[in-house]
Order: structure tokens, then C-alpha cells, then sequence
């Protein structure tokens, strides 16, 4: 059995903690790999070294940190093809997938090569007799990130290239389901030029997380996982005195207006519900056409096209639409929840329960489900399923359509499909949540602007990526600045008006 290890200090380390995580290939249902479970003491290590390095490399120029940004773009278009098989192999995402995957984690190291200019301070020339004031952007000093497994290379590459391309250290602690990735894009960085104890990957459980959220050398968190966790390391985080920023669960809506466009809405839905089985934060989990005669013609249009879907394993090559759930709790939660919807009243349109691949049957597959007449008082309705099911809840109307969006404790995605641009930017305008698409079924924004969610989708001021990155990683100094003339003024008692 492989054992896995960590990254410290530029070197691959064991664990000594004496427990492991089991690492399952999804499509056979088999440990392929243990992966260890750091100590408080083994984190602590890992921080030591990074406040060691992390002074010299914020004294490093902006623009030689932007060079180790141009060079890691190269290596990971160079590498792509063995991160994809790594991700896929560990994750059970097909290969375009886990592809799309690295390029959006890429676009994000893209972005960073501006660093020298979105690190720019303010300067005035004469702010009173004599002075002058100017402010600084500095690195806050060792960050730390906690992700999760569906999105192995992007996640933390939206938050370690921005970390380190301020002037951080980074410890990162990815989900031990898939942890080969983010080793290897730590490694793939020290070839671009990064200093040993920079970045460095400490795989763990809570225990680890906990001690993230304690350690008094770290001055920041970044997390991306289910809201739960988010609330904990959110309020632990703050009461410690760190910068936070967590992001949770979702349950994204689709309204489908009347006049859209039918086949439009039918691919959209298709992908954007089912891709990567379901296991998106953006993915559409709830479609709300408005008017019976559009809610009918979506079902006729949609049953077909989830029925054909094709469900394999990544080595099928293209010839796959998407793969299986990460793990057997998850295959299980899944077919849970279907059955919640058929016992609550749902009309079950087309019935992914009890789907099975020849040659892997001990693959956690879990088969594509399309719900109609769903209420927003089912569970499937209410929560957040991570799997391939679709719930289609039909409304009366424009206002209750948008109704079922912003009454939702989650906000992190939505979409419109119309031809009406009136609607659209009443919709835009009005809706509360975070990340919204006209005609657009998964509106991930673009790596130079930000990502996040309203409401229990997300805790913290600032979001991932963008600008706000710049401004999550780093604090602001201002400087007020007079070089005296010779003429002595006296003592001023009273707060200088200038």
C-alpha cells in the first residue's frame, strides 16, 4: 500500500502522528494510498519553517515574485495531461474535467504575474506644509488554507498564488480524499523558482485544522467546503484574532422565463446539473421554469437528454459524460435523499437509483435523477445533495420564481434564461445572491474578478481570487511623512489640521 506523505521545507516528510486516511480510486472502490494525518506538533513545524523563509521572500521585488508566476504557467501547461490523470485517478472526475480543473486554478497564477502593479500603494506629493503621506501594501506573513476534495488544483491555487505572489508563506491543508495534487503543484512551484518553506502542503483532519485555527504565527485562513465547517473555522478563526475567509454550501437556482431558449436552457442544465456528478458548489441543483406550459416543455425536453447521459470511469477517455461520487457515504447520502423526494411527493421524471457499470460494480457510480413538482419544503429542496439530481420546482410567476432564490438560506450561484433584457437586469439587480448568470448556467467568475457567496454561502468580507485576494493577503500601512526645515514650531496640543 502507497503512504503518502507531507511537503515541509521542500522536502517529503512522513507522518508521525500514527494515523492515516484511506485514499480511494471511486471508480473501483479500492484504497489506493494512506495519506497522513498531522498533529498539532507536526503543523507546528511546518509554521516554523514558514516564518523562517517568509521575510526574505517578501523582500524579493514584486516583480521577480511575478517571474515565479510566469514559470509555474509554463510547468502546469507542460504537466497538464499527468495532473489531470493524478486528479481523476484520486477524484473520479473525467479527464476534460480535471483538466478544467488545473486551467482555472491556472488562470488565477495568471492573474498574479500583475502583482507589481496590484500591489501599488497612494502617494500625495504635499498633503500639508512640508508633508508628505503615502501608504504600503505588506504580506501579512504565514497564510494558511483548508480545501475541498472537489476541486483538488483549482481551489488551492485561487488561494496560494495570491498569498505567496503578496510576500506570504503558505501552509496548505487539503482534503486527505485527494491529496496528491496539491503536493505535486507545491513541487511544480519550487522548480518555478519559489523558496523552500513558502509553500508547503500538511495533509490532516480536524486535529490539523484545529491547530491552524489556534496557532498564533498564522494570520489568515481561507476555507471552501460545506457551511457547517465554514460557520467553525469562521467564528475560531476570528476569536483568534485572524483575517478569515470561508466559504459554504450552495443550492443554486436556474429560472427559465417563458421566452428563453429551450435548447440553450436543456444544454445548460445538462451540464451545469449534472457535470463532475453533481459535485460543484455552482452547480444547478434547482431549475424554476416560470408557467405550466414552460415547465412541460423543459421536462420533455430534459427527461431524454438525462436519460442518455453516460456515466464511467476516467480512463473511458471523452466518451464520458461524468464519473463517480468520491466516496461510498457520499454514493449513499445521495440515493438517501432521492428517496426523501420520492416519499415527500416528488414526481421522480427519470430514476438514477440503482444504476451499476459491468466491470464496476464497486465504483461509487450513483445514476443521473430528474425531479419535477418539487416543493421547497423537501429535503431535497432544502439541502444541498453534491450529487447528480436535479430538482425542477415550478412557478407561477416572475416574483415567486426569484422568491424561491432569495428566500434560500444559500446564496451562492443563480442564473436567468431569457431573450427579455429587462428582465434580466431586474434580475441581476435585484437577487441576493453572490454570482449571477444571464444565459450563463455556471457564472464562475473570470480570475481578475472575485469569487463568493451571499448569505450562509460564505463568512468574511472579501472574496477568492481578484482583486480582493490582493487585499486579503496583505494590510495596509500609511505613512505620514515631514523631513524638518531647521524652523523649530513648537508643540501642538491639538489634533493637527494641516
Amino acid at each position: 500500500m502507497k503512504e503518502l506523505t507531507h511537503y515541509i521545507n521542500g522536502e517529503h516528510v512522513k507522518g508521525t502522528s500514527g494515523r492515516f486516511a484511506d485514499v480511494y480510486n471511486p471508480a473501483i472502490g479500492e484504497v489506493i494510498a494512506k495519506t497522513p494525518l498531522a498533529s498539532a506538533d507536526e503543523m507546528d513545524i511546518a509554521v516554523q519553517h514558514a516564518a523562517a523563509a517568509q521575510p526574505a521572500w517578501a523582500a524579493v521585488n514584486p516583480q521577480r515574485r511575478a517571474r515565479v508566476m510566469m514559470k509555474m504557467v509554463d510547468l502546469l501547461h507542460r504537466d497538464m495531461d499527468k495532473l489531470a490523470e493524478a486528479l481523476s485517478k484520486e477524484h473520479g472526475k473525467t479527464l476534460p474535467d480535471a483538466k478544467g480543473d488545473v486551467i482555472r486554478g491556472l488562470e488565477v497564477v495568471e492573474y498574479c504575474i500583475g502583482a507589481p502593479q496590484l500591489l501599488k500603494g497612494e502617494y500625495t506629493d504635499g498633503a500639508g506644509p512640508g508633508i508628505d503621506m503615502y501608504s504600503m501594501k505588506q504580506a501579512l506573513g504565514v497564510s494558511a488554507g483548508v480545501t475541498p476534495f472537489n476541486f483538488p488544483a483549482m481551489i488551492p491555487m485561487w488561494m496560494f498564488a495570491p498569498a505567496i505572489a503578496c510576500g506570504n508563506a503558505f501552509i496548505l491543508k487539503p482534503s486527505e480524499r485527494n491529496p496528491s495534487v496539491p503536493i505535486m503543484l507545491a513541487e511544480l512551484f519550487e522548480e518555478a523558482g519559489l523558496p523552500k518553506g513558502i509553500l508547503q502542503i500538511v495533509n490532516g483532519d480536524k486535529e490539523s485544522v484545529d491547530a491552524i485555527i489556534v496557532h498564533p504565527t498564522i494570520q489568515s485562513i481561507g476555507f471552501v467546503g460545506s457551511t457547517p465547517i465554514a460557520e467553525y473555522i469562521y467564528a475560531g478563526g476570528c476569536a483568534a484574532g485572524k483575517r478569515v475567509q470561508c466559504f459554504g454550501g450552495a443550492k443554486n437556482h436556474a429560472i427559465i422565463m417563458p421566452d428563453a431558449d429551450m435548447d440553450n436552457v436543456v444544454d445548460a442544465l445538462i451540464g451545469a446539473g449534472y457535470g463532475a456528478a453533481g459535485e460543484r458548489c455552482m452547480a444547478i441543483s434547482v431549475a424554476v421554469p416560470v408557467g405550466e406550459d414552460t415547465a412541460d416543455r423543459l421536462i420533455a425536453a430534459l427527461s431524454p437528454r438525462v436519460e442518455s447521459l453516460k456515466i464511467g470511469p476516467y480512463t473511458s477517455g471523452d466518451d464520458v459524460d461524468f464519473g463517480p461520487v468520491i466516496t461510498s457515504a457520499a454514493k449513499n447520502k445521495i440515493n438517501g435523499l432521492v428517496e426523501s423526494g420520492i416519499a415527500q411527493g416528488a414526481t421522480l421524471a427519470v430514476d438514477g437509483r440503482g444504476f451499476s457499470l459491468q466491470g464496476y460494480e464497486d465504483g461509487f457510480f450513483v445514476g443521473a435523477s430528474l425531479f419535477d413538482n418539487v416543493t421547497t419544503d423537501m429535503d431535497i429542496y432544502k439541502q444541498e445533495i453534491f450529487g447528480p439530481v436535479l430538482s425542477v420546482v415550478r412557478a407561477k410567476t416572475y416574483e415567486e420564481a426569484i422568491g424561491h432564490a432569495m428566500d434560500h438560506e444559500y446564496g451562492n450561484g443563480t442564473a436567468i434564461f431569457t431573450r427579455d433584457g429587462d428582465t434580466a437586469r431586474d434580475f441581476a439587480s435585484r437577487i441576493n445572491v453572490g454570482m449571477v448568470g444571464v444565459n450563463v448556467p455556471i457564472p464562475v467568475p473570470l480570475a481578475y474578478h472575485t469569487f463568493g457567496g451571499w448569505k450562509k454561502s460564505a463568512f468574511g468580507d472579501l472574496n477568492q481570487h481578484g482583486p480582493d485576494a490582493f487585499k486579503f493577503y496583505t494590510r495596509t500601512k500609511t505613512v505620514t511623512s515631514r523631513w524638518p526645515s531647521g524652523t523649530k514650531e513648537g508643540a501642538e496640543f491639538s489634533i493637527p489640521t494641516m
